[in-house]
């Protein structure tokens, strides 16, 4: 059994998601366990080299994790022969340009959704990469969340029987920033800076429907910026130009109509921050960030409409919760491992930068059905 090393490029590791979730909780969480396993019985570790802008940040978190790889000239690491994956979470607005740079480099490119601000580049990026004959890859970690594993597990299943609808609801209360600390960066709420939660979540359920539900024909949406003033990280009052709140009807193949409201301006009534209701003519599901409840066609009780008296049970302990069955790991650490594999021994791997590409289409489509009032059809890429 050997063991081989992989550099890896990241860009963008000093902001929240690139740190946490890249390059703790996946690429050294890997390390730790020994390394990617390969079907052969080897194992592959991850050589990080950190990259952004800011040298004080870079070199604090390259202590704090004892690395010792990290610059501010990607294109010094880039050269690098020994760094063979490129990997990018910047702000979307950089992402482009640093994109191309390790594709002209003879990289294999993994890279934080929303792929571009449009699709025009999205798609271009996409081509860019087959023409350069390299491995691409998009981050689309809803997929491996253990309530969207169980809900997968039961469409396999054939427990809903046709599917008629599908309901999300998705966001939380992001503080303004004046009097308690924003929770987000105050560039998701400026659209000259890529901000705006259609980029951002629109590309989420892009995937998220096309791989559980069916490819999304139509859209019809609402996006609108509840809280028109802000306050950054530095204290400093902002007009918010993007929209935090949006309200999506999708019209699915098969008939399927799914309606996901996104927010960034909604106080949380619910399980979990995200939760998709899934009904069918066999049965109904509520899936979250982990747990997935049923209620099955043979179980279902029959409501009776009564504004008169109140209710004498409880809706929610008439559903019953699906067990896990299996170990579920960090979504993002698995699908790290994944694109590894992918490029490594040709294991598959659809979460290519074409499907990051219908993910911006999606939300492109979205903001003009917004800014015209209308049904917009979506072409299929």
């Amino acid at each position: 059994m050997t063991t081989t090393t992989l550099g890896v490029v990241m860009n963008g590791v000093t902001g929240r998601m690139g740190y946490r979730q890249h390059l703790v909780r996946s690429v050294l969480a890997i390390n730790e366990q020994g390394g990617v396993p390969l079907s052969d019985g080897g194992r592959v570790l991850l050589d990080p080299v950190l990259v952004g802008r800011n040298e004080a940040k870079l070199a604090d978190i390259a202590a704090r994790h004892g690395l010792s790889r990290w610059t501010t000239d990607l294109d010094a690491a880039l050269a690098d022969p020994a760094n063979v994956i490129y990997f990018d979470a910047q702000v979307t607005s950089a992402r482009v340009p640093a994109v191309l740079r390790a594709l002209d480099a003879g990289k294999h490119v993994y890279v934080e959704k929303p792929t571009a601000e449009k699709l025009e580049d999205a798609r271009m990026l996409a081509r860019r990469a087959q023409e350069a004959g390299v491995r691409s890859g998009v981050v689309q970690d809803k997929l491996f969340l253990p309530g969207l594993r169980k809900l997968k597990r039961l469409i396999d299943g054939g427990f809903f029987g046709r599917i008629l609808s599908v309901r999300g609801e998705f966001g939380y209360w992001v503080f303004e920033g004046d009097w308690q600390p924003a929770q987000r960066p105050s560039w998701n709420y400026r659209a000259e800076d890529g901000g705006g939660i259609v980029l951002d979540m629109f590309p989420h359920w892009s995937y998220v429907m096309e791989s559980l539900f069916g490819r999304v024909e139509a859209v019809t949406a609402r996006a609108v910026t509840h809280i028109p003033v802000r306050w950054d990280e530095n204290g400093q009052e902002y007009k918010a130009t993007a929209d935090d709140a949006a309200y999506g009807i999708f019209e699915l193949e098969g008939g399927i109509i799914a309606q996901i409201n996104s927010s960034w301006s909604v106080r949380v009534n619910r399980d979990e921050l995200v939760e998709f209701q899934v009904d069918g003519t066999e049965g109904s599901a509520v899936a979250g960030l982990r747990g997935c409840k049923v209620q099955h066609r043979a179980m279902t009780p029959k409501p009776v409409w009564n504004p008169d008296l109140p209710a004498e049970y409880s809706f929610r302990d008439q559903w019953q919760e699906v067990p896990d069955n299996e170990p579920f790991d960090n979504g993002f650490k698995v699908q790290w491992e994944m694109f590894v594999r992918h490029i490594l021994e040709d294991a598959p791997f659809p979460h290519d930068l074409a499907s990051g590409a219908r993910g911006v289409q999606l939300a492109e489509l979205g903001l003009l059905s917004s800014a015209e009032g209308r049904r917009i059809e979506v072409p299929q890429l």
